[in-house]
């Protein structure tokens, strides 16, 4: 009989739970809410809440509501943000992780420190995501932000660097890119390296890689949005190159099940249990 297994580690992180429990605890009030991007990156999460009544904007859009309520998600947002919402009106049903929130403050703090006015405040992360607007946004838009550890060379290593990461990225290329530029700059400037990695996700890395590499075929499963998913997926091929990513149910080819004794289903902290129960469902008519 084959094995279907959900890894229990899988599924949202407390800050998107957060962000969901607000969004469902406003709609049941009724009334129009509004969300500033899509409340997660998992399109079948953002559906199912669209029809509970939640509507996605983008900026432009929010420039132009008055006297609406309208959720932050956990991303969290630039000062901007905040000024617009009070020219307009706007209430703010704020989600934003706690986690990001902190990172935010602690880079602003940085940022409007007199010690050293040639410093370069350099993000970790990947460029236009939310996270990472509303971090620069700390900053008047003056942060460096490097998706990947070679691009250091758009720095001036001799000028002092103060290094924070998007929460989400990989720990272990944030340490490695730490190191470097400790390395590196030059004779007389100053290196500041700041741990700002979730541990909620961080710690799933290796428990992520324990539960691939015991099952015979996994299923990743996660929106095409997430920068969080694309790093643990990558962790599921690292030790089980039998490891798919899929967005639901209908991409799975199912040809992959035949042989299989141990099928594994995980996911991003922004894919919902329930779309996982519902892999595990879908599979489970064609296994014995």
């Amino acid at each position: 009989m084959t094995k279907i297994e959900i890894d229990e580690s899988s599924g949202f992180c407390f800050g998107v739970v957060t962000a969901i429990n607000k969004a469902e605890e406003e709609l049941a009030k009724g009334g129009t809410l509004y969300c500033l991007g899509d409340i997660v990156h998992n399109s079948r999460e953002v559906e199912r809440l669209k029809k509970i009544g939640l509507i996605s904007i983008d900026r432009e859009e929010f420039k132009q509501l008055h006297d609406v309520k309208v959720l932050l998600r956990a991303h969290g947002e630039p000062p901007e943000t905040y000024q617009i919402a009070r020219e307009n009106n706007i209430e703010i049903i704020d989600a934003t992780c706690p986690v990001v929130l902190q990172l935010q403050k602690r880079i602003k703090r940085e940022f409007q420190k007199n010690d050293d006015m040639e410093k370069q405040i350099v993000i970790y992360g990947k460029k236009g995501h939310a996270e990472v607007l509303g971090l620069v946004g700390q900053t008047d838009g003056k942060a460096i932000v490097i998706e990947t550890p070679e691009e250091v060379e758009k720095l001036d290593l001799n000028r002092s660097v103060r290094l924070f990461s998007q929460t989400t990225k990989s720990l272990h290329e944030y340490q490695e890119l730490g190191g470097y530029l400790r390395e590196h700059v030059a004779p007389g400037t100053t290196f500041e390296y700041y741990d700002t990695i979730c541990r909620q996700v961080a710690n799933r890395m290796p428990r992520l890689r324990e539960f691939a590499a015991t099952h015979d075929l996994v299923f990743f499963v996660s929106g095409k949005k997430s920068s969080n998913g694309k790093v643990l997926f990558k962790e599921c091929l690292d030790v089980n190159p039998n490891s798919h990513l899929i967005d639901d149910e209908g991409d799975i080819d199912t040809s992959l099940l035949r042989g299989a004794r141990s099928i594994g289903i995980c996911g991003a902290t922004s894919t919902p249990k329930w779309l996982m129960e519902k892999v595990r469902a879908y599979i489970q008519t064609f296994v014995d």
